[in-house]
């Protein structure tokens, strides 16, 4: 082969070689993934690895650039419209930081409302999970359900113990969601909306005497270096949901769409379930070592709470039910 056409032809391989691989890297779609808990915390923790074995299922055809604490999208109120208008493309979140929006799925929220099996967060993230194409799409409007989740019952954290109901009258107490406020209100103390990460602070100025949080919150937020006392047992869940912007989802290619779709759902749901459960018992014992002093209430006033606890279920159902939602059918399909 002359010099002439020797160059001729390493050209076009170069050509062709430079061109596939441009082609593959155009080929890559980066996912943006917000949500709003520090790196500590276990979903944080979860959705790494979650995001790691996708990307490997993919062929690295799936990238995603994952933004915690608020970093990409600010406050946690502003998580889910982030997802709706595009700013990110998918989003965790919980109901309780935007009161009213979600009444249907914060009927899940009520005060001692889980599984009559009791609290397990696999069963309770897979049955809110199945249950949301039938009942909780249509409040979830300009958003694609990835899962739904229950989060660990909140437990109050104070700065002095609480060992009776009496000790929750007059106190200043931060809430996770409206129906947790309404039995704050019922036990005569005064709710207060604090944003998770906004709650040490807010603790430790003296703006609230206490703060409602599962053990792996308060945990992720140190909470007992300014409320060394908590009180069980716990109040009440919390909803949360894992979405994806419709549009970004719909543009996907049908078989990366397969892949995203097999490893949220149901087994996307329970698994972080089991590794939320399982990082709840730890964030608890390790509190308990850093001084944690953890107060129970007597079975008398818990039976008295549960009393007090019941015409508020019964008012969010109904209320539900008047605007034309089936809220029994929702609750009683939850709780079964």
């Amino acid at each position: 082969m002359s010099l002439q056409k020797f160059v001729k032809a390493f050209a076009l391989a170069a050509a062709v070689a430079f061109g596939a691989g441009s082609a593959q890297a155009e080929d890559v779609i980066t996912l943006k993934l917000s949500h709003f808990v520090p790196p500590q915390h276990a979903f944080h923790k979860w959705v790494v690895g979650w995001t790691e074995k996708i990307e490997k299922e993919s062929g690295g055809r799936l990238k995603f650039e994952i933004y915690p604490n608020g970093q990409l999208v600010g406050p946690p109120n502003r998580q889910f419209d982030a997802a709706r208008n595009g700013i990110t493309d998918i989003a965790f979140c919980l109901h309780g930081v935007t009161p009213g929006r979600y009444p249907m799925t914060e009927l899940a929220n009520l005060p001692f409302t889980w599984p009559s099996s009791g609290v397990d967060l696999p069963e309770m993230a897979k049955r809110m999970t199945e249950l949301a194409p039938k009942y909780l799409v249509a409040e979830h409007q300009g958003l694609h359900i990835l899962f739904m989740s229950m989060a660990n019952p909140v437990v109050i954290y104070s700065k002095t113990p609480i060992k009776t109901l009496d000790d929750f009258k007059g106190k200043k107490i931060r809430y996770a969601s409206i129906t947790n406020k309404f039995l704050l209100e019922a036990l005569g103390a005064a709710p207060l909306l604090v944003p998770p990460q906004e709650a040490q602070d807010a603790l430790a100025k003296g703006v609230v005497d206490g703060a409602g949080f599962p053990h792996e919150a308060g945990f992720a937020y140190d909470l007992v270096t300014v409320s060394p006392y908590s009180v069980d047992p716990p109040l009440a869940s919390a909803t949360f949901a894992f979405v994806m912007n419709p549009a970004k989802y719909n543009s996907l290619p049908p078989d990366l769409r397969a892949i995203l779709d097999k490893e949220a759902g149901v087994a996307g749901a329970m698994s972080f379930g089991k590794a939320w459960q399982d990082f709840e018992k730890f964030a608890r014992e390790t509190e308990v070592k850093k001084g944690l002093q953890i107060a129970t209430l007597s079975p008398a006033d818990v039976a008295k709470m549960k009393e007090l606890a019941k015409p508020i279920i019964a008012k969010a159902i109904e209320e539900q039910e008047k605007a034309g939602h089936p809220g029994r059918e929702f609750f009683a399909a939850y709780t079964k």
